[in-house]
């Protein structure tokens, strides 16, 4: 290391392991994170555990100090210096307003941030540009019940009229078992922001003053499978002991949360995991946190904490009589790639994690020799006002995303659009016609 080198991280109280590590800091953690719970529950410390043995540190560990919800992952350097990284998850609204008050370097978060956040947070810079907003994974929220609860599947109505309330005994859905007992996370909770965004507020339904509340996602689960009558909900990788039942959403099939239904984002209460990096943070350590999030270590990471990797896989769909015929036919010869590409409203302008997600599908498509002819794009839209222009904007979706592809190389086999056909989510809510604007990705 130079001398120049060496004098600018004293200056900003930092010190260098080695020339290619990350710089330590002389007193207090190298980072801090702060926000959901969902995230900071395991699947934060986890990453953070891989960036240490990345970065070459010794006798990794976990500690948890006295306050409920937050642990330090330390390790150590060659030399003995202890390195501290701080996880404090006390639900998703904390998280941006740890950015405010500076009390913390990155924010976790179970949902996306709010307009009114991004407003209070302005002077950080941009929150919503692709360097700031960084999807880690996905996962989906899980409707559970007890194991002896013979109920398989609810829609998103039903649900909506129950955790208000209004649905009181589990005889009114046709199951047994005489009143429900209600289970939801705390008022901090993104899992309680994504559940009432999705289900609650969409009908204009408040959750029920009766149910029980919890900050611990562990605790609301196991609570659930104690109760004969109980119901709740919770992130993908603490269903535990209970059991998911399959859930619809407007004319959408009913569909269990699995893997592959995640990870598209065509399971109804999909949702995104997200590390916001303020674009002018100067702390190295949380940039290095984001792009490991990212990589192939990363999202392995990702997949063994129980959430839904972005890794591009190719799986097989079985048609069925509900498809169209020209669907039918390319789920006959054909494999569609775990990814969809969405967009804004009325936009054909990718989002976030569709561009990151253009550099995952084209790696897969490199790796296994798709390039030439051998990808079709099939494009969708929501049916609003005008069924013509949903069949005009999804052509233009899909070709948005071909014009991405063919620039790095690849021929493209067929250009698709289907129009308003086949909603994964009700249209008549704006989050339900974001699911519907999407490009899936096949390949041959």
């Amino acid at each position: 290391m130079t001398l120049r080198v060496l004098c600018v991280f004293l200056l900003s109280g930092w010190l260098s392991v080695s020339a290619a590590a990350l710089p330590i800091p002389e007193n207090g953690p190298a980072l801090r994170i702060q926000g959901s719970n969902t995230i900071g529950a395991d699947l934060g410390p986890a990453l953070v555990e891989g960036l240490l043995r990345q970065q070459g540190l010794l006798k990794i560990h976990r500690e948890t100090p006295d306050t409920a919800n937050e642990q330090r992952i330390v390790g150590q350097t060659a030399q003995g210096q202890r390195v501290i990284i701080e996880v404090a998850a006390h639900g998703s609204s904390t998280g941006f307003a740890a950015l405010k008050n500076a009390s913390a370097d990155l924010a976790a978060s179970s949902r996306e941030i709010k307009d009114s956040e991004l407003l209070a947070l302005q002077t950080l810079g941009d929150l919503k540009s692709p360097a700031a907003e960084q999807v880690i994974a996905i996962d989906g929220l899980a409707i559970i019940l007890n194991p002896a609860n013979p109920l398989e599947q609810l829609n998103t109505e039903q649900l909506a009229r129950i955790f208000a309330g209004e649905v009181k005994t589990w005889e009114e859905l046709g199951g047994r078992g005489g009143a429900i007992h209600l289970y939801a996370r705390d008022d901090q909770s993104g899992t309680y922001d994504t559940f009432k965004e999705l289900v609650l507020s969409r009908r204009g339904k408040s959750l029920s003053s009766a149910a029980k509340r919890f900050e611990s996602s562990e605790q609301l689960s196991d609570a659930v499978s104690a109760d004969p009558q109980g119901i709740g909900f919770i992130g993908l990788p603490y269903v535990r002991q209970a059991k998911a039942v399959a859930i619809a959403d407007g004319a959408s099939q009913a569909m269990l949360p699995l893997n592959s239904l995640i990870a598209t984002e065509d399971y109804p209460l999909s949702r995104r995991l997200f590390f916001y990096l303020p674009p002018d943070s100067r702390n190295p350590w949380a940039q290095a946190l984001a792009t490991f999030a990212q990589s192939l270590q990363g999202q392995a990471i990702v997949a063994t904490s129980g959430f839904v990797s972005q890794t591009v896989q190719a799986m097989s769909v079985t048609p069925n009589a509900l498809m169209p015929e020209g669907y039918q036919s390319l789920s006959r010869h054909a494999q569609r790639l775990t990814v969809n590409f969405r967009f804004a409203e009325g936009s054909a302008s990718l989002d976030n994690k569709a561009r990151q997600d253009l550099a995952r599908v084209l790696d897969y498509i490199k790796r296994n020799g798709k390039t030439e002819r051998a990808v079709t794009l099939v494009g969708f839209g929501d049916l609003k006002d005008d069924p013509a222009r949903a069949d005009l904007l999804s052509k233009l979706r899909a070709m948005a995303v071909r014009r991405e592809l063919v620039r790095n190389g690849v021929v493209m086999r067929e250009v698709r659009g289907f129009g308003a056909l086949m909603p994964v989510a009700t249209n008549s809510a704006d989050e339900g016609r974001i699911k519907n604007r999407r490009v899936e990705v096949w390949v041959y």
